[in-house]
């Protein structure tokens, strides 16, 4: 059910991959909500041509842009809101990636300069969006920013790997941006901790059906889905949640404050 939450809103969606993807989903949610969008992917992905669907069914343009190239993105910024005819209300970060997970490297011998890559890629690439919107003035007030993380930032997951601190960096970096933007022009940066998802990018993950599985038995709620997850994206988009900034929200069917439940005990004393 949509209920027009951001009628006249206009975002920026990052991260768009496939069908499974919480970007796409994202996507579909918003338009659903009345938002007007772009999308926006690496290069290497747009190459993929699944976003082409993506955009066709939002009635969307697509703009690549490297996340680690301040160029790119300017233009990304610049080409959206003349696409828009004005400044932008809303942004979805979901941009991740691992090299030394995709070559199965442990966490105590990552290789350091795939660990360069995917800190940029992972984290610091939220820090250049908001650095580029800032410098461009390319938000409206009390504009919303989501990025998607993962509770691996607080807690230890073993094979989530380097991406835990990739994580935790781009957490940190909501808090302190989301400051200054707030400060500047009332704009609000949050993170969201969403449950592990069946994402083509989750799914690299090694043991990634084992996390799910716990997951789903330690959650009163169970697991959130990519498109639940999309509706609460819709909702910080929205005018209901203009006082919510700097935060770590998570939408985890209760995970994040459960020790233990019956589930989980039942499974252990098999």
């Amino acid at each position: 059910m949509a209920y027009n939450l951001l009628k006249g809103k206009k975002g920026i969606i990052f991260g768009a991959l496939d069908e499974r993807s919480i970007a796409w989903r994202t996507a579909i949610r918003c338009h659903e909500e009345g938002a007007e969008l772009v999308l926006t992917n690496a290069p290497v992905a747009l190459r993929m041509g699944e976003i082409n669907k993506l955009a066709e069914a939002v009635n969307a343009p697509v703009i690549g842009a490297d996340v680690t190239n301040m160029d790119d993105l300017r233009k990304l910024f610049e080409d959206s809101m003349k696409h828009f005819g004005g400044r932008v209300d809303f942004i979805l970060h979901s941009v991740g990636m691992s090299l030394n997970v995709r070559k199965g490297k442990s966490y105590t011998e990552i290789d350091y300069e795939w660990n360069k890559k995917t800190l940029d890629i992972s984290a610091m690439s939220l820090h250049r969006v908001l650095r580029t919107a800032w410098d461009l003035d390319a938000l409206n007030e009390w504009a919303s920013v989501v990025a998607l993380t993962y509770i691996a930032a607080q807690r230890v997951f073993p094979d989530y790997n380097e991406m835990a601190d990739a994580k935790a960096l781009l957490e940190s970096i909501t808090r302190s941006f989301g400051y200054y933007y707030g400060v500047k022009k009332k704009v609000r940066v949050n993170t969201v901790s969403q449950s592990p998802t069946r994402t083509t990018a989750g799914s690299g993950v090694k043991g990634f059906d084992g996390f799910i599985s716990y997951a789903e038995k330690m959650s009163p709620l169970g697991n959130a889905s990519a498109d639940e997850c999309a509706g609460y994206c819709a909702m910080m988009f929205s005018d209901l949640t203009k006082m919510v900034t700097m935060q770590n929200l998570f939408h985890d069917g209760g995970f994040s404050f459960t020790g233990v439940t019956g589930a989980v005990i039942d499974q252990m004393e098999k």
